[in-house]
């Protein structure tokens, strides 16, 4: 028997869509990151303008930076590995099974407390978390293996405020 791989998301009648592993646009993490996101569904690949969605993989010991959503709902599903969010300096545990709403508004981190990586879902409302991704990130080939630690770019700030981000707390890490 031969198995067939998509190079891309799969249309199904008649707006749905199947992204199998490795398919979708993955892009590598700058630091304190590093690991990569997988953006799989999006504007740019349906017909739905409301929402995008993906995976990320945190490495051991790494972290999404303190930040918050001006105009956006962010919805975790977390399905390997363990660590905590803070949301609004309240910390929260992050297990197998853990789902977090971050709604518009909320401050909030991430951080990889355990020894294997922190893989999680995401649903961002409305869409835009993917421009984040491809703004900071770089490209990422199914297979490729994760390159040395680099920086944010150094627009980072220019970019949040285009993408309507809001500041970390003034006690935030």
């Amino acid at each position: 028997m031969t198995e067939t791989r998509s190079t891309g998301p799969k249309r199904c009648y008649p707006q749905s869509l199947v992204v199998e592993p490795g398919s979708a646009k993955a892009y590598w993490q700058p630091l304190p990151s590093r690991g990569y996101v997988e953006v799989a569904l999006s504007p740019y690949n349906t017909v739905y303008d409301d929402f995008s969605a993906g995976i990320q993989v945190l490495p051991p010991g790494c972290s999404v930076k303190e930040h918050g959503h001006e105009r956006n709902h962010e919805v975790l599903f977390i399905y390997q590995g363990t660590g905590i969010c803070v949301i609004d300096g309240v910390e929260h545990k992050l297990s197998p099974g853990t789902v977090v709403l971050f709604s518009r508004d909320s401050v909030h981190r991430l951080h990889n407390t355990g020894e294997e990586d922190l893989e999680l879902f995401w649903l961002f409302i409305p869409p835009g978390l993917e421009n984040w991704f491809e703004a900071i990130g770089r490209e990422k080939k199914d297979g490729e293996k994760m390159p040395p630690p680099f920086e944010r770019p150094t627009n980072v700030e220019a970019v949040q405020e285009g993408l309507h981000f809001l500041k970390p707390r003034k006690d935030g890490a």
